[in-house]
C-alpha cells in the first residue's frame, strides 16, 4: 500500500451529546488527507442526532437507532466504514493532536495493526498523564493479552480485513477478546512510540468493575490455560493493590 491510506474512523454515542461535540471537533481538526467520520448512534434523545444532522457535511456517513450495546453499535460501524483502515473514537475521546495520522503512516504505510500510548482525561478535559497501571508492550502480540487490554482500544489503528465482529455474549470486554483475534491474524504490527489518543476515563466497563473482572477471566480461558490466566490474575491483583497504595489512584 503506497501513500495515505483510507482510515475509517468510528465515534459510537448514546445521550453524551457535550462529549461527542468534543470528539467531533477533535476529528474534524485533524490534518490526514484521506479519512471518513461515520457515527453511530444509538437513538439519543438528549440533542446528539441535531449535532449530527448539522454535521451531515463532514459525517461521512450515520446512523441513529436502537441496538444491543456499544458492541453492536461498532459493529455497525464497521460495516459502514469503506477505509482500509478503521479507529474506534467514541464520544469523549479525542485523537491526540491534529497531525498524528500523518505521524502514524510517516515511514509504514502497510502495517496490520499500529498502537501507541495513551493520555488519560477527564470529562473536563484535564489530563491524568499516560496510563500508569499497564504500559503498551514494546512488541506487541496477542499473548501479550493475557494481562488485559494492554493496550487502549482507541489507540489501535487496524486494517479493516483483519477485523472480525465483536462478540455480543461480552458485555464489557469484547474489545480485549477482539484485540485477541485480530492480533492473530497480523503480520506486521506497528509500535509508533507516541501517544495515540487521548481516553476519556469512568468508561462503560469501569463503571461495572466486578462484573467486566469476571466476564474477562471467562473470555481470557477460552484464548489461553486456565492456570496461566488464574496465576497472571493473581499477580496482577496484587501489583493493582500495591500500585493503589502507593499512589492512591486508580489509573
Amino acid at each position: 500500500m503506497s501513500g495515505n491510506p483510507k482510515i475509517s474512523i468510528i465515534t459510537v454515542v448514546y445521550n453524551n451529546k457535550d462529549n461527542f461535540v468534543k470528539t467531533l471537533e477533535c476529528v474534524r481538526a485533524l490534518d490526514y488527507p484521506n479519512f471518513e467520520y461515520i457515527v453511530v448512534d444509538g437513538g439519543s434523545t438528549d440533542g446528539t442526532l441535531g449535532i449530527i444532522k448539522e454535521n451531515s457535511g463532514f459525517i461521512a456517513k450515520y446512523i441513529s437507532e436502537k441496538d444491543n450495546g456499544i458492541y453492536d453499535a461498532m459493529n455497525k460501524g464497521m460495516k459502514l466504514a469503506s477505509g482500509d483502515y478503521v479507529w474506534f473514537m467514541n464520544a469523549g475521546d479525542e485523537p491526540a493532536h491534529p497531525g498524528i495520522l500523518n505521524d502514524v503512516f510517516k515511514e509504514v504505510t502497510d502495517g496490520d495493526v499500529y498502537y501507541g500510548d495513551t493520555e488519560m482525561i477527564d470529562a473536563d478535559g484535564t489530563s491524568y498523564g499516560k496510563k500508569t497501571l499497564k504500559t503498551p508492550p514494546e512488541k506487541l502480540t496477542w499473548k501479550k493479552m493475557i494481562n488485559g487490554m494492554v493496550v487502549v482500544h482507541q489507540s489501535l489503528i487496524v486494517r479493516k480485513s483483519l477485523c472480525p465482529d465483536y462478540d455480543l455474549q461480552y458485555k464489557y470486554i469484547s474489545d480485549i477478546d477482539w484485540t485477541i483475534k485480530v492480533l492473530k491474524k497480523s503480520g506486521k504490527v506497528v509500535n509508533i512510540h507516541l501517544v495515540l489518543s487521548r481516553f476519556l476515563i469512568g468508561g462503560y466497563s469501569r463503571k461495572n468493575t466486578i462484573a467486566s473482572l469476571k466476564e474477562r477471566f471467562r473470555m481470557l480461558c477460552t484464548h489461553f490455560n486456565f492456570f496461566h490466566v488464574l496465576f497472571n490474575h493473581i499477580l496482577l491483583s496484587f501489583k493493582f493493590t500495591v500500585y493503589i497504595i502507593r499512589k492512591r489512584k486508580l489509573l
